[in-house]
């Protein structure tokens, strides 16, 4: 089984990322930062927040959930507000999403918020609203069920320090897991946690039973040349106990986004 997680970046790189994800087709593919904007047809709008100015893939979901016909596509939003075209307001929402194979049976899932809560009526203040997923999946090759949950974690202005918000959000991760594993699973969690690989949200999770692959893995960081900013971390892969690793890798090509995918065998 082929597991991928990846902030895809609202679709800037959008060819390169459809044609990676439509030759690698992994079976569960972990995906933040997606837009969805169902009362569009438009290929791009644009985000603006402030200076920051940024096209987004307008059906980013959409967009992915074509290039991986075989799965099943869920998107879980954690906002609703606006991008721009042109002059003209588009509503439009923001979260994450998780594809699987259709060959894996979801059995149990849960889906809810690691920091604050749904904002319905605009992206909010900064640090905005952020969610998780997780799932649990049987997998027939090994006859054993699977547990698999990611989220994107908060963005603080400030930097990517342990905060007690950051602490908080690991501990709703941790208890979101809880929720659909059972004693003796494999369990793995991944996503965009926007932490230093020194963080109290290892420990946090250490609780539960996770070891991260990346920052004991040797990696030299999770993002792409895209990204020209200091500290090259952000994303990270954890597993229990009971998951037997083939292989994992922090994928630096092709670029797809300002974040590597991270891609683990089992």
């Amino acid at each position: 089984m082929r597991i991928m997680s990846l902030n895809g970046w609202g679709g800037k790189l959008h060819e390169a990322l459809i044609s990676y994800l439509q030759s690698d087709q992994p079976d569960v593919l972990c995906l933040q930062e997606v837009v969805h904007s169902p009362e569009t047809e438009k290929d791009w709008l644009i985000y603006r927040d402030g200076d920051h100015i940024l096209p987004q893939r307008a059906n980013f979901f959409r967009d992915v959930a074509a290039a991986l016909p075989d799965h099943a596509a869920l998107f879980c939003p954690a906002a609703q507000g606006v991008l721009w075209d042109g002059e003209k307001v588009v509503p439009s929402q923001w979260g994450l999403a998780t594809f699987v194979h259709r060959s894996l049976p979801i059995t149990a899932q849960a889906q809810g918020f690691v920091h604050k809560s749904f904002s319905p009526h605009g992206y909010g203040d900064h640090p905005r609203s952020r969610c998780a997923h997780a799932i649990r999946i049987y997998d027939y090759t090994r006859e054993r069920a699977i547990c698999i949950g990611h989220m994107h974690g908060l963005r603080d202005l400030g930097g990517k320090m342990d905060t007690p918000e950051r602490r908080v959000q690991a501990e709703r991760l941790a208890d979101l897991m809880k929720q659909v594993a059972e004693p003796d699973d494999p369990l793995i969690v991944c996503g965009d946690f926007n932490i230093e690989p020194g963080s109290e949200t290892f420990a946090v999770l250490a609780q539960i039973g996770l070891m991260d692959l990346v920052t004991t893995g040797g990696f030299e960081g999770t993002r792409s040349s895209y990204y020209r900013k200091p500290g090259k971390f952000a994303d990270y892969m954890l597993v229990n106990q009971y998951v037997s690793i083939q292989h994992f890798t922090v994928v630096t090509e092709p670029e797809v986004s300002d974040h590597c995918p991270l891609v683990l065998e089992i």
